[in-house]
């Protein structure tokens, strides 16, 4: 690569002469004006697997791909360092890249200080009501999480964040996983938000570049808990105490609209308008992403609605219906299921996957318009909802079997003619 009178040339190679238990470490050699330096990778590989001319890992197992797209960044952030210098007209040498991409003789940012000022960016985006405080207290839990890994890990109470590497990531979650038992899809949720620490440390210039950027957190996709029609009609229909009818009608009203714990404890007769088409419509943006929910209310919600407007709860407190606590109303909820013989786990979300299922998409609602009402950024979230049931395979066999028999029929009619 030409750039002026200059030459410019990056190179992966493998080092076997450190091998360490049959794996080569990965160098980087930067060439420029005849003049080369080299710099680790901190990837080791087996000698297989390398493809020299590709210099890249031939494997096409997700170790093998991580590794690859780790090289490709380092590759890239040379780069950039290079184009910086060129763009100041600073002297350009290989010894001069390589102290600036390892950022020798600047401060060097501990990763809990970045941390720390993560947080405090985004307690100031609580306080403007841009974030949820939920949101906030997920990232504090994530630094208690990282200094108790760098207690047991690496015996030491920080890092500086231009010394963690891929591994960290793989270790990280590998802690989270083992030692304090936590599931698979909450321990990635933890990486993902180291990840965007880290984001934002490379946006503010504080670090060169994001070490986990390559690391693919990966989600298990449970089988979610969803209430059925006849399920839904016995919990309807059985008789209960005031103090868990008003969480079954709470827990209804969630199954027929699609509202999540902290969104229906704060619905407020204003958030009820009335629409184009002339009926009632709950618009309110969701706590937790601060997209927009817009609903058009079921007979079934509207009825729940109706019944509560003259009640002192929700008088005193402005809101739309009498929702406990949330420790108290999973609680009822739990009774409500044993009373009923419903041997499922009753909670908000159960409430909003049966609103997904069973009351829409098993209704043939085009799952664009059910990714609307749920306040869904992305139509990826409304599919994990969207596994297809019997109910919906039957409904859609019926329409095709009718519509065969009907073809059929005028088969016939038109040979008869």
């Amino acid at each position: 690569m030409n750039r002026g009178h200059q030459t410019f040339a990056i190179l992966f190679w493998l080092n076997n002469q450190r091998s360490k238990n049959e794996k080569s470490p990965i160098y980087l050699r930067l060439t420029i004006d005849c003049k080369r330096v080299e710099i680790a990778t901190h990837q080791m590989v087996f000698a297989r697997m390398w493809d020299q001319k590709a210099q890249r890992v031939k494997c096409r197992l997700e170790e093998a791909q991580i590794i690859n797209r780790q090289l490709d960044i380092m590759q890239s952030d040379i780069h950039k360092h290079y184009g910086l210098l060129l763009a100041r007209e600073m002297p350009v040498s290989a010894e001069i890249i390589k102290k600036s991409y390892l950022r020798i003789g600047e401060k060097q940012r501990s990763f809990l200080e970045i941390f720390d000022l993560h947080n405090h960016r985004l307690s100031e985006k609580v306080a403007a009501g841009k974030k949820s405080a939920n949101t906030l207290k997920r990232f504090v839990i994530t630094k208690h999480k990282l200094i108790s890994f760098l207690k047991y890990q690496l015996k030491v109470t920080d890092i500086q964040a231009n010394n963690i590497k891929l591994s960290f990531g793989i270790e990280f979650e590998h802690y989270l996983s083992t030692v304090q038992k936590i599931g698979t899809n909450t321990s990635m949720k933890y990486v993902q938000n180291v990840k965007q620490v880290l984001k934002m440390g490379v946006d503010l210039g504080l670090i060169l570049s994001n070490p986990l950027a390559a690391f693919k957190c990966s989600y298990q996709h449970p089988d979610r808990d969803k209430l059925t029609m006849d399920e839904i009609t016995i919990l309807r229909n059985k008789d209960l105490v005031a103090r868990l009818d008003t969480t079954r009608d709470v827990f209804l009203f969630c199954c027929f609209t699609g509202y999540a714990y902290l969104d229906v404890y704060n619905l407020t007769p204003q958030n009820i308008i009335t629409g184009i088409d002339g009926n009632k419509w709950i618009i309110k943006a969701r706590e937790k992403t601060k997209s927009l929910e817009q609903i058009p209310l079921l007979p079934v919600a509207l009825g729940i609605v109706e019944k509560y407007k003259d009640h002192p709860a929700c008088i005193n407190r402005n809101t739309l219906l009498p929702v406990n606590s949330n420790q108290r109303y999973n609680g009822y909820l739990k009774e409500i299921a044993d009373i009923c013989g419903i041997k499922k786990h009753l909670t908000t979300h159960t409430a909003r996957h049966t609103f997904a299922t069973t009351v829409t998409l098993e209704h043939d609602v085009p799952i664009e318009t059910v990714s609307q009402m749920l306040g869904h950024k992305s139509l990826r979230t409304t599919q994990i909802y969207a596994k297809v049931t019997q109910r919906k395979v039957s409904n859609n066999m019926e329409e095709l079997k009718k519509r065969l028999i009907d073809r059929e029929a005028s088969d016939v009619m038109q040979a008869s003619c």
